[in-house]
């Protein structure tokens, strides 16, 4: 079965860290570039930070630069987002997605409109909270 699972969600102080991991089930991370899309309660889903298959192009949203990294690890199909600094506004179900081949142009898509991925996980929750 072909899937995407994310992990490391939790609760959180305001200021605090977590580190965010996406694995592939069934398929390899090496031919994907991968976005980490986000949902807030009442809100649509929105493109957090993405990078691409193999030309190091990342993309993060203006409300996370600075604090949030996105990275990858191929040889352990995997990928990572660790967020810093986290705010209250950043409370959301994290959601990972696997875009085929896709370097600076598909991943700036991904993220900025939440299309051409191929798949996605389930979601991971994020609270942040005094």
């Amino acid at each position: 079965q072909l899937q995407l699972v994310e992990s490391g969600g939790g609760l959180v102080q305001p200021g605090g860290s977590l580190r965010l991991s996406c694995a592939a089930s069934g398929f390899t991370l090496d031919y994907y570039g991968i976005g980490w899309i986000r949902q807030a309660p009442g809100k649509e889903r929105d493109g957090v930070s993405c990078i691409g298959v193999s030309d190091g192009s990342t993309y993060y949203a203006d409300s996370v630069k600075g604090r949030f990294t996105i990275s990858r690890d191929n040889a352990k199909n995997m990928v990572y987002l660790q967020m810093n600094s986290l705010k209250l506004e950043d409370t959301a179900v994290y959601y990972c997605a696997a875009a085929i081949g896709a370097n600076r142009l598909q991943i700036f898509r991904l993220c900025q409109t939440r299309e051409g991925a191929d798949y996605w996980g389930q979601g991971t929750q994020v609270t942040v909270s005094s």
